[in-house]
């Protein structure tokens, strides 16, 4: 908490409800809070006095397309932007927290149907935690002082950016194919093609990239095993 420029007020208000709390509890740290690293890291940061809102943090909410979420979310990530949840227009809400914020890590994954129960199992052990759901995909956070230690907190940081919305090339390519087809449609269809069109294009978006992602994780799988294979 000292790396990440918490005042030594708020340290030794904190370490007393902890000590509180396991004296009360009686377990240890490690059974209450687990490994010490992870749980040091979620205390990192200007925190607001326990019943004072945090209004002196940044608000920030972007949006992306699917083949340029992950890279932004890497590039903001690592400018303190900690996602919040996503919204119903699959938009991020973030927050960066005053003083010296922490630097965040983000994956994404398909979570749709039993994966999700599999999926979010592995990861939570690592320190990843669910921030936000869109269609098939479940998209997680964690801070990188998880990792790196004080590397992880920031100095300074850039202001927050003028843009919302960061689209690939693909997906602007895309976008002006779907602007052609939504247009004849509407003139050939009337309102219920179009509506029709811009359903059927959303579930074959998601289907589309949701393979994608399935045959990236094969092929990974298959590399380790190979990988494991010439070292045994």
């Amino acid at each position: 908490m000292r790396a990440a420029g918490v005042p030594e007020e708020q340290i030794a208000r904190t370490a007393d409800e902890l000590r509180g709390h396991l004296a009360e509890s009686g377990t240890t740290a490690e059974e209450e809070f687990g490994p010490a690293d992870r749980f040091a890291a979620s205390l990192g940061g200007l925190a607001p006095a326990p019943g004072e809102p945090d209004e002196a943090a940044e608000r920030w909410t972007w949006t992306a397309d699917l083949f340029n979420d992950r890279r932004m979310l890497a590039v903001h990530g690592d400018q303190g932007w900690e996602v919040e949840h996503l919204d119903s227009l699959g938009r991020f809400v973030c927050r960066r927290a005053p003083g010296a914020p922490l630097a965040w890590e983000y994956r994404r994954e398909i979570i749709a149907g039993r994966r999700r129960a599999k999926v979010l199992g592995e990861l939570d052990p690592e320190g990843w935690e669910l921030c936000g759901e869109w269609l098939v995909y479940g998209y997680l956070k964690r801070p990188k002082a998880a990792t790196a230690g004080p590397a992880g907190t920031l100095g300074a940081v850039p202001a927050a950016p003028d843009r919302r919305l960061f689209l690939s090339r693909r997906a602007k390519a895309l976008l002006a194919v779907w602007a052609a087809a939504t247009g004849a449609a509407y003139l050939s269809l009337g309102l219920p093609g179009l509506a029709m069109l811009i359903a059927l294009g959303g579930a074959l978006s998601a289907v589309y990239t949701a393979k994608l992602e399935t045959d990236r994780g094969k092929v990974a799988a298959k590399n380790a095993a190979d990988r494991e294979s010439a070292v045994g």
